[in-house]
């Protein structure tokens, strides 16, 4: 599993710039929904940790769809199947999932503090809001790779992908942003929403690979 982590991060940083592509997505998201705003900096600074969540949320889908995509094409998800159990494809999903995590998601936390800064975010409210980042965005690459289970034989899968996961990560979304409000308000309610955002982390975390795994497994049958 750690050969295949290795790879897998390998592949991200180096084959085709996703890391790089998510980056500036996720730059570009910030950038552009501060002028639907206006030049109300108050307004912008209250509405910097809901920019930030929502740009990493749609960063995040980016290469979600092309997960499993190369191992079906090259025939390993069909050796994978055939050759080892159910806990084996579960894990393996779960290495890869936690690759995209950590190749398009966390970069994406340790760049947040200073786009918070640029929308007039004061400094503590912005690396609260990059915390819950860290601490929220697995919930996108395990929620996401059940979507990609289930698109893995379509031609053009990243929409599909992306109408798919949306919904179900909006409980993500949703205690990310309040427990950066909660910060910014003083930090005196953080904790409730932070460890309801921990919760549903460990729930995608557990149940998000067996899903997969079982969506693979029936997609190949």
């Amino acid at each position: 599993m750690k050969a295949l982590l290795r790879r897998e991060l390998l592949n991200a940083f180096s084959g085709g710039g996703a890391t790089m592509v998510a980056l500036l997505f996720f730059l570009s998201v910030v950038s552009v929904l501060p002028f639907a705003v206006g030049p109300d900096m108050t307004l912008l600074a209250r509405l910097g940790p809901a920019i930030l969540w929502i740009g990493a949320l749609l960063a995040g889908l980016l290469g979600l769809e092309r997960l499993f995509q190369e191992d079906r094409q090259d025939g390993s998800l069909d050796l994978l199947r055939l050759n080892t159990g159910f806990l084996d494809l579960t894990m393996t999903v779960f290495v890869k999932s936690l690759a995209h995590w950590l190749s398009h998601l966390l970069p994406l936390a340790f760049v947040a503090p200073a786009l918070g800064l640029l929308m007039n975010m004061e400094a503590k409210t912005a690396l609260f809001t990059a915390l819950t980042l860290i601490m929220g965005t697995p919930a996108i690459a395990f929620i996401g790779a059940v979507g990609a289970g289930v698109a893995v034989a379509l031609p053009r899968a990243g929409l599909l992908v992306s109408v798919l996961i949306l919904p179900v990560l909006i409980p993500a979304l949703i205690f990310g942003v309040s427990a950066s409000y909660a910060a910014q308000e003083g930090g005196a309610n953080f904790a409730q929403p932070l460890l309801l955002l921990i919760a549903v982390n460990l729930f995608a975390a557990v149940l998000g690979p067996v899903a997969t795994a079982l969506s693979l497994s029936l997609v190949e049958d």
